[in-house]
This record gives C-alpha cells, structure tokens and sequence, in this order.
C-alpha cells in the first residue's frame, strides 16, 4: 500500500462503487504518474477515508472502480486549529503546505494590525488545492479545512477549542510545550473500518460521511481541541495579545529565538506532534 498513489477526490464523485475522475485528474493519473487501465491507486475523501481503486478505461476517458475501503490512521489524537495571521508574498502556501503535513486540522488566516496581504477569492482556491495535494503527499485521512480571511478580533472571538494559545515573541511567558505537557491526551482513534464495517456502502449510497473537525464548534464531545494562534511579521500588537487574553487565550512562547511568520507555526505544530503522538506499537516477534 506504500507504494501506491494517492487522489484527493469528493464525496459527490463516487456513485455505485464508481469514482467519476475529473479531466484534470485523469491527465494526473494517466500522464504524469503513467498509470494504465488496470493499475491500482488509493482514493481518499478528504474525510476520513481511504479506499483501493483501480484505474478503467471507457470511450471518454477514464474513470476508476471502488474495491475495497482501507483502514488506516494517519490523524494526530488532538484536533489543531492554526489561526495564523497572513504573512507578505506568497509566504501562506508553505503555512498552508506544511502545516497540513504536520496535521492541523483546520486553517483560520487572519488579517491583523500588521497584515500587509489582502488576499483575493484565487488565493483561497489556491490554498484549498494546496492543502489537499499536501494531504496526498502526506497520506493524511482528511484535508484541513481552509477559512476565508477573517480580521484577528473575530478569530479570538468566535474561537471555541478547549484550549487556546496565543504564542508571542517577546515576554515572560510559558513555553508551549510546558503547556501541552500539562494536557491528557485523549486515546487514540480506531483505525477506519474498525468500528463501521458497513461504511463504505453508506458513503457510496449517497449518505454525507463524517466531517472533519470545524473551526468553530465542530469537535467531538470529549475530543480534545487547541487553537494557536500565530502572528505575522513584527508580531502581534499588544492590543491583539490583550485583546486574546480576554477571550480566554493563553500568551505562550516558542522559545528564545525570533521566528520568522512562516517558521513559528510549524515549531508549534511540531510541538503538539510531539506532546501527543505517538510512534506505533513494535511488532512482536514470535
């Protein structure tokens, strides 16, 4: 399974066991990865599930055949929201791209006193395609959902994970490590396919799947939930840190360096990966 490719498709492509490729993704299948009728690729919703598919030729193209779901895990066990103040350039597609292959589980970029970005409607469908080929990349089982641009102040205060984070260059404050230390970490998920067998039949039959975690609202009861948020160059103004404390953040820091906007998210993903991951179980040898 290693080996195989993976495609990022939607729930409303996939009728009957049947997987409706768009154009675009039969050139990628077909032209850039060499794939031939016959051969196999892995499928993933962006939801939570993977499947093994098998690529088919028809007169019109191609279109791929559903076999069996595959049960994976690739999720960290906490659900990570990023509020990450938009950095100049094109400095969001790495935020976006490596924070997906970290795990976040969703992306809220906000304007701040200090954002210079004013993004456009293209650059948000840029960063939901961003997120969904670094999912591939990384064999993760969902792809992170992507906000539209909200200001800081409506981030801070609609925010509603247990736990929230404010990191800041400057100041005496905690480390987030010495704060995610503290925190239980919740056990982990079943692989997929363990707990619904008749899954896969309820998907196809047109049935909405599971969501991934939302930004605001949507965790699971019990499932532990973190929202940190980054700022962008120059840092947060001390209205804004304040302005999160009201709203329940705590201002943490990432260390005694000064990172730049697009490094500290990925040192605290990194962190959080570290808290609450853990390597699989060795195998036992008989």
């Amino acid at each position: 399974m290693a080996q195989l490719q993976r495609l990022a498709v939607t729930d409303n492509q996939i009728c009957d066991r049947k997987i409706d490729l768009t154009k675009e993704q039969q050139h990628y299948l077909n032209r850039v990865l060499r794939l031939q009728a016959g051969d196999g690729f892995i499928a993933m919703d962006g939801r939570g599930h993977w499947w093994s598919a098998i690529l088919e030729a028809q007169e019109t193209g191609f279109f791929a055949s559903i076999t069996e779901e595959i049960a994976v895990n690739r999720e960290l066990p906490v659900a990570v929201t990023l509020i990450a103040a938009l950095p100049k350039g094109n400095g969001f597609d790495e935020v976006v791209r490596q924070a997906t292959e970290l795990g976040v589980a969703s992306i809220v970029p906000v304007t701040s006193d200090r954002t210079l970005l004013k993004p456009s409607a293209q650059k948000v469908d840029r960063w939901i395609r961003i997120a969904a080929e670094a999912a591939e990349q990384s064999e993760r089982q969902i792809v992170p959902g992507i906000l539209e641009p909200i200001s800081f102040d409506l981030a801070v205060k609609e925010c509603t994970q247990k736990y929230r984070f404010i990191c800041v260059a400057r100041g005496d404050n905690r480390y987030l490590w010495d704060c995610l230390a503290g925190l239980e970490p919740p056990q982990p998920p079943l692989l997929r396919g363990e707990e619904e067998p008749d899954e896969l039949s309820t998907v196809i039959a047109g049935f909405d799947p599971p969501q991934p975690p939302l930004i605001r609202g949507g965790q699971k009861v019990g499932e532990l939930s973190i929202a940190i948020a980054i700022g962008p160059e120059g840092g947060w103004t001390d209205g804004e840190v304040e302005r999160a404390i009201e709203f329940g953040f705590e201002p943490v820091s990432l260390g005694r360096r000064i990172l730049r906007a697009v490094t500290a998210p990925m040192v605290a993903l990194s962190l959080v990966g570290a808290a609450f991951e853990q390597p699989p179980s060795p195998k036992k040898i008989p």
